[in-house]
């Protein structure tokens, strides 16, 4: 089986996400694998968090996709990797997987802070 993370083989999606302050920007990949079932790669983080939480991802399933949140196996992974409660990787992780398995398209997304409003 060839590797699917190599340059000869583009995946499914890929995303690069900058989480903000921390400055700890990464790439998130996720391939196809077969109908339902995605291979999940972080890489290019420097934070310790999300190094452990990308020794967790392997492969998703349609069913983990649609799981509640308590019980989704990318936030659980997240926080026992010690990922904090607004980082936006394990989001930008089911994003991609979305997007692998044909769930949804891809667009990006945005967090943008407005000015503060008077008090």
């Amino acid at each position: 089986m060839a590797n699917r993370f190599s340059d000869a083989q583009p995946c499914d999606a890929t995303l690069t996400v900058d989480p903000g302050i921390c400055g700890f920007p990464c790439v998130v990949t996720a391939c196809s694998v077969g109908k339902w079932t995605v291979t999940v790669k972080i890489t290019g983080s420097e934070c310790k968090q999300i190094l452990r939480l990308a020794e967790c991802m392997n492969t998703m399933s349609i069913q983990e996709l649609f799981v509640p949140m308590t019980r989704n196996p990318v936030y659980i992974a997240a926080e026992r990797a010690g990922c904090h409660t607004s980082c936006t990787i394990p989001s930008a992780v089911l994003k991609a997987v979305e997007v692998a398995m044909g769930m949804a398209l891809p667009q990006d997304v945005f967090i943008r802070f407005e000015p503060a409003c008077e008090r």
